[in-house]
C-alpha cells in the first residue's frame, strides 16, 4: 500500500537540505511506518535527488517522523533551475512509497 493511504506530508528546505515530514491519521499505525519507513528506504526513494545522508527524527506523541535529507542536487532554492525549486513536491513523492502493512491494516 502506498504510504498516503496512511499518512500526510510536508516538507521545506534550507539549501541543499531538505526537511520531508510524514505524519499517520491513525496513531495505530505509527508503529507501522517506523518499522517500514526508514532512513535507508528514503534515502533510496529519493536517490535521484539526494546525494547526502538521511536522517530520521522520531516523533511518538504526535504520530510522525521527520526526514532531514542532505546533499540535494542542484544546490537548493538559491541555485537550482528544477520547476520545484522549494521541494515542496517531496511531500507527494514520499507519499508514493510503497510498504508492506495489509494485514496490519486489517486490524484497523
Amino acid at each position: 500500500m502506498k504510504l498516503r493511504t496512511i499518512a500526510h506530508s510536508r516538507t521545506g528546505d534550507k539549501g541543499t537540505t531538505i526537511n520531508v515530514s510524514l505524519i499517520v491519521f491513525n496513531p495505530r499505525h505509527y508503529p507501522l511506518v517506523v518499522r517500514q519507513v526508514t532512513a535507508d528506504r528514503v534515502k533510496a526513494h529519493f536517490v535521484e535527488l539526494a546525494t547526502g545522508t538521511v536522517i530520521r527524527y522520531e516523533l511518538p506523541l504526535i504520530g510522525a517522523l521527520n526526514f532531514v535529507v542532505h546533499g540535494v542536487v542542484g544546490g537548493g532554492v538559491t541555485r537550482t533551475l528544477a520547476l520545484d525549486a522549494h521541494g515542496k513536491s517531496l511531500s507527494s513523492a514520499l507519499l508514493e512509497m510503497e510498504i508492506d502493512g495489509d494485514a496490519e491494516m486489517a486490524d484497523c
